[in-house]
């Protein structure tokens, strides 16, 4: 009897730690990704200037001339593409370049958030370009979106706003 309250006891405290640990939203950052803001920011300074050295005079080309597989910002002078990786969607998510390269394979299409990067910049492409010119009201102004818009830092959007501090 003692043995079988004990299995019981041994059993339930399997599922209940089973049960708290799958109910734990997983990290979406890979244990070999910096996490913290000071190893972000140094790791994709590296990158950066890595990239800035291999590309020296070239930094006015369009980018699909320096770079490759390029599927979106093909245009723009490689010089920029990369400020725009370091200081737009880097700061914008909260992350190193690593979350959606691998470094120093960069043109390759192994990690998933690189393709949505990319259909999000469709999305921004569709709701700066032809709808939010359609809103009447916004006439007077140049409305945009970006991803800092949702984002604010975060590799997830903002979903909710904080609620107000009580006074």
């Amino acid at each position: 009897m003692v043995l079988k309250s004990f299995f019981t006891t041994i059993v339930v405290l399997i599922l209940t730690v089973g049960i708290a640990y799958a109910g734990q939203e997983k990290s979406s950052v890979p244990a070999s990704e910096p996490t913290t803001p000071e190893t972000i920011k140094q790791s994709n300074d590296d990158s950066v200037a890595t990239l800035s050295k291999q590309i020296a005079g070239k930094e006015d080309q369009p980018a699909d001339a320096v770079f490759k597989n390029l599927k979106v910002l093909n245009k723009v002078p490689a010089g920029r593409l990369l400020l725009i990786m370091q200081m737009g969607y880097s700061k914008s998510l909260g992350v190193s370049c690593a979350h959606c390269h691998i470094p120093g394979e960069w043109e390759k299409d192994d990690k998933e958030p690189k393709q949505i990067t990319r259909d999000m910049v469709a999305m921004s492409k569709t709701i700066n370009q032809d709808l939010l010119k359609n809103i009447a009201a916004l006439k007077d102004r140049t409305p945009i979106i970006n991803c800092t818009t949702c984002h604010r830092g975060q590799i997830k959007p903002a979903l909710n706003m904080e609620d107000a501090p009580k006074k």
